[in-house]
């Protein structure tokens, strides 16, 4: 819900960086909460998508390339104008498996160890346009590899199957 709350405004309004309003290829970009914006070095925003019906990485498909071509480019734009990090210094990714289904884009410092930024989890926006762009299906046919924490529920469940 709080995502709802922030695209509509009902929260958080005066924390927003960046906010293309379309409604297909539009997003908000707001400082993550990891982040106390007192300096630069471990820089954290995210880019939330108006769209709600695309919940992950899997949803994609060459339809959101606009959408995504979007977040990349006036992402950087706007970073760059308000904090003046460059676009050669942020690693923007996105979370497979996320850690909330509404689909979202992370920002942040090239030089920042964030959680989840790994090559486990972590999957380049830059990456993903170009895998669209071969193939409008790839997020649905590949093969994605994960880490899990012992103490996550999915991670019960593949136990409880015989998975791990």
């Amino acid at each position: 819900q709080w995502v709802y709350n922030i695209l509509e405004k009902k929260a958080e309004a005066d924390r927003i960086i960046h906010e293309n309003p379309d409604p297909c290829n539009g997003f908000v970009l707001v400082p993550d909460f990891k982040w106390n914006q007192n300096q630069l070095d471990d820089l954290y925003l995210i880019a939330l998508v108006h769209r709600r019906e695309v919940k992950s990485l899997r949803d994609l498909t060459a339809e959101h390339l606009p959408l995504l071509r979007n977040i990349l480019q006036e992402g950087k734009e706007a970073v760059a104008k308000r904090f003046g990090v460059p676009g050669s210094q942020l690693r923007i990714y996105l979370h497979y498996q996320p850690s909330y289904y509404h689909l979202h884009v992370h920002f942040t410092a090239l030089g920042y160890d964030a959680p989840g930024s790994s090559v486990e989890r972590a999957h380049l926006l830059a990456d993903v346009i170009d895998n669209l762009a071969l193939d409008s299906m790839y997020y649905q046919k590949r093969a994605l590899t994960f880490a899990l924490r012992a103490d996550e529920l999915l991670f019960k469940k593949f136990q409880e199957a015989g998975r791990v």
